[in-house]
């Protein structure tokens, strides 16, 4: 990553994006502290409007850097896509999003959060905003999704997103209609520990 790009583009008033993310990775975690919560707000299409000193710190980009970038800056590249389709249907359809992510630090490390993303409506109903909260997950948690995770992204590199769809639905023995309950409810029981 250059610095100097990136200092460029945001004083050119440009937003920072998942291609000005880091592209070596380092295999260093850092770890949410028991009792912190990372917040944070975005806008309708994902670019950071607000986010808390804990974000900040673990993320590893500075609060400059990170308000008005869009959200996927962040996104750790052992992330399937699938996943992230999940959460922006949820969402998108004003309702809530549980589940274990992977995100990637500026230093090309990573941190692990159980994430709870919702809309936010307006008095009319219509979606405004978005905002997440995260906190630290079990141990026992990251480990059981490091592997689905990890089968999830081999299939998307052979048969795109539809395949990673279909070996979720195997993983979790759910059809069209209960995917989604069936992986809310693997997250649940893995929260609880």
């Amino acid at each position: 990553m250059n610095e100097q790009k990136i200092a460029e583009k945001l004083k050119a008033g440009k937003r920072l994006s998942k291609l000005d993310a880091p592209k070596k990775l380092i295999n260093k975690e850092k770890v949410l502290s028991d009792n912190d919560f990372i917040v944070s707000k975005t806008d309708t299409k994902g670019y950071i409007i607000y986010c808390n000193r804990i974000f900040v710190e673990m993320a590893g980009w500075s609060r400059f850097e990170l308000i008005g970038a869009n959200h996927n800056i962040i996104r750790h590249p052992d992330m399937p896509k699938i996943a992230f389709k999940i959460l922006w249907d949820l969402i998108q359809n004003k309702q809530e999003f549980f589940g274990f992510v992977k995100n990637l630090r500026k230093d090309g490390g990573f941190y692990w959060v159980f994430a709870y993303i919702t809309p936010d409506l307006d008095l009319n109903g219509n979606i405004v905003s978005y905002t997440s909260f995260r906190k630290k997950p079990p141990r026992k948690a990251i480990e059981v999704m490091s592997d689905i995770y990890r089968q999830l992204v081999e299939a998307e590199k052979t048969g795109g997103i539809s395949a990673s769809y279909e070996l979720l639905k195997k993983l979790l023995n759910a059809n069209d209609e209960n995917v989604i309950d069936k992986y809310q409810k693997l997250v649940f029981d893995l929260q609880k520990g």
